[in-house]
């Protein structure tokens, strides 16, 4: 009994291993799966055209040829000088 337990190619201590590099598999699974919803949800607005027009805005600040872009910093994003 105490050579299966610890001396064995099957003993509890490789048990514990391969349960503990399972447990591990499946929280990557997990996560994986939360990251292939959230970009089919991403290609969902992208397929449609008023998410796709917001996105290039936001992202690229593409806009038509009779508008103008004023990009607006809020005072907590600037970095601010503490000297003074």
């Amino acid at each position: 009994m105490i050579w299966m337990a610890f001396f064995d190619t099957n003993s509890l201590i490789i048990h514990s291993q391969y349960n503990s590099e399972i447990e591990d598999l499946e929280n990557e699974k997990d996560y994986y799966y939360k990251e292939i919803e959230k970009d089919k949800k991403a290609i969902e607005e992208l397929s449609q055209e008023d998410g796709l027009e917001t996105f290039a805005r936001e992202q690229y600040y593409m806009k038509k040829d009779n508008e103008d872009i004023y990009i607006i910093e809020y005072q907590d994003s600037l970095k601010t000088n503490t000297n003074e």
